[in-house]
């Protein structure tokens, strides 16, 4: 073991290494992305604003993962998202000792990152934080904390379909054989589309992480709800890392 670089003598990433990168890059996809939600426009502090900033978000949260896919994704395999880490092992790409320490450096940068939001709003306009709260801090949600009003049932069959979606992109491009090095570009624009489809039904989870990282700060409607993203999005990764195998890895012989 090499402690001082983060490797081992093989050259292979340590845990240690790839918690921190899982951390950082968690860090960077909740600041990058709810960070965008929140000062972009008044979307999310005023009740009827216009939709317009829901390309920039969804920008915002693709940008992100193609940054940190390409600066930690050769640490950690560049996960940033508990359903991911869950997906990967389901398909056999991750051991699943490794799930629970990916999932808790996930969303511990996660909150950090939301915390951080926080104080940039503690020294913002009078009334900006409050208001960014009580609007849900950009939070997931369903009915009332829905942007546009859909229900629990809209929002569960949305979450599991495109975070299916989601980790067939990434399994496929990130494939030993068949993959490419454009991954990072296709998974990023893969988020931005999944964003631009499904913020107007629940402000776009996909990731468990990013859920309770805005909903530790968005009140008790969001906390209420968050249930729904932990479980769905998990739910759809399962789904799409178990049948990857079979739909995909034949090979013939």
């Amino acid at each position: 073991m090499s402690p001082s670089n983060g490797t081992t003598e093989a050259g292979v990433p340590t845990l240690g290494a790839k918690l921190t990168a899982e951390a950082f890059g968690t860090f960077l996809l909740v600041f990058g992305g709810v960070g965008t939600a929140l000062f972009a426009s008044h979307l999310y502090t005023e009740a009827g604003a216009a939709s317009g900033v829901y390309v920039a978000v969804a920008l915002a949260f693709g940008l992100t993962v193609v940054v940190g896919a390409y600066a930690f994704g050769p640490v950690s395999g560049g996960h940033f998202n508990p359903a991911v880490t869950v997906g990967a092992a389901a398909a056999g790409r991750l051991p699943w000792k490794d799930v629970g320490p990916y999932i808790i450096a996930q969303i511990v940068g996660g909150v950090i990152a939301s915390s951080a939001l926080v104080l940039i709003g503690l020294f913002g306009p009078d009334g900006w934080l409050k208001g960014a709260q009580d609007a849900g801090f950009a939070s997931n949600g369903y009915g009332d904390h829905s942007p546009g009003g859909f229900g629990l049932g809209s929002v569960i069959v949305i979450e599991v379909i495109l975070t299916a979606i989601f980790l067939y992109v990434i399994l496929g491009t990130t494939h030993s054989k068949r993959g490419t090095p454009f991954a990072g570009l296709a998974i990023g624009l893969t988020l931005t589309l999944i964003h631009l489809i499904s913020i107007p039904v629940s402000n776009t989870s996909v990731n468990p992480a990013r859920s309770i990282a805005a909903a530790v700060y968005g009140g008790i409607g969001p906390l209420s709800q968050l249930w729904v993203f932990l479980v769905f999005p998990v739910v759809g990764a399962l789904i799409a890392g178990i049948t990857y195998k079979a739909l995909f890895d034949s090979e013939k012989k």
